[in-house]
């Protein structure tokens, strides 16, 4: 089993340590000392809770009907446009999004540095990555 030190823990939530140290001590997350004593939650656990998390509730106001569910809200940082199309590139918590679409859209949207936006990613192929992992 897959244990995850609290550090961790909260960078792969999008929390600060101190809030999953507060989850552990009010019983939301179990914890248990790993051999030099430091708390550590399992993976399966921290699955469980980030699942609870970021599930879209009955009244989420700006909930949206579609098939794709991967969706990254976060600030437009960057937009390059030429005549056709534009890069714009999106920074949602920790992760940057970058996605090619037409300039028409870029002004349609208005997409702008320090704009408030949401990519939308549908895939028919994913390729994961594990720490350590070779290729």
């Amino acid at each position: 089993m897959t244990q995850i030190r609290i550090g961790e823990a909260a960078r792969l939530l999008g929390v600060s340590d101190d809030t999953v140290r507060r989850w552990v001590d009010a019983g939301r997350l179990p914890a248990t000392p790993d051999a030099a004593g430091r708390k550590t939650v399992s993976g399966l656990d921290l699955a469980h809770l980030a699942q609870e998390l970021h599930t879209p509730t009955d009244t989420d106001s700006d909930e949206r009907h579609a098939s794709a569910r991967n969706h990254f809200t976060g600030l437009v940082t960057s937009v390059i446009s030429d005549r056709v199309m534009s890069q714009v590139e999106l920074q949602c918590g920790p992760y940057r999004i970058v996605s090619l679409i037409s300039t028409e859209a870029v002004h349609e949207l208005d997409l702008r540095p320090g704009a408030i936006a949401t990519a939308v990613v549908k895939a028919t192929h994913v390729t994961l990555e594990t720490p350590g992992a070779r290729a």
